[in-house]
């Protein structure tokens, strides 16, 4: 499996998702591709720490508690962060596929997605970057 990306040495990627499973699986595969990964387990969490300063892309669940994918969106937004975001979900949604996509999400890929498909999607989000 190719990564095809050019990374600098500066770009993290942020995993944001409630699952623990998901979280480690996808750390494991950016990793494995040679990307730095921060997994975290709520929007919260990223807010709280020092990792938005150095994302290159964000790797959002889109149902997660207290706090959607979307709202996370929005709320980034509004400080002015305009960083790439990467939406995943179980949940089929098309209101909410639309509304991330047209507020500028780079894809939006259901659970269980292709690993290809998530590296051709980072590799798109590091471009915009």
């Amino acid at each position: 499996m190719s990564a095809n990306v050019k990374r600098s040495e500066n770009t993290l990627i942020c995993v944001v998702d409630d699952d623990l499973l998901v979280r480690e699986s996808t750390t494991r595969l950016l990793r494995s591709c040679g990307f730095e990964v921060e997994a975290l387990a709520s929007p919260e969490e990223l807010l709280n720490s020092d990792c938005l300063s150095k994302t290159g892309c964000l790797i959002l669940d889109m149902r997660m508690p207290h706090m959607t994918g979307v709202g996370l969106q929005r709320q980034l937004r509004s400080m002015r962060l305009h960083l790439p975001i990467i939406f995943i979900t179980a949940y089929e949604d098309p209101d909410l596929r639309a509304q991330a996509l047209e507020a500028g999400a780079i894809a939006f890929l259901y659970k269980p997605f292709d690993e290809q498909d998530l590296l051709n999607a980072i590799n798109v989000a590091l471009k915009r970057g």
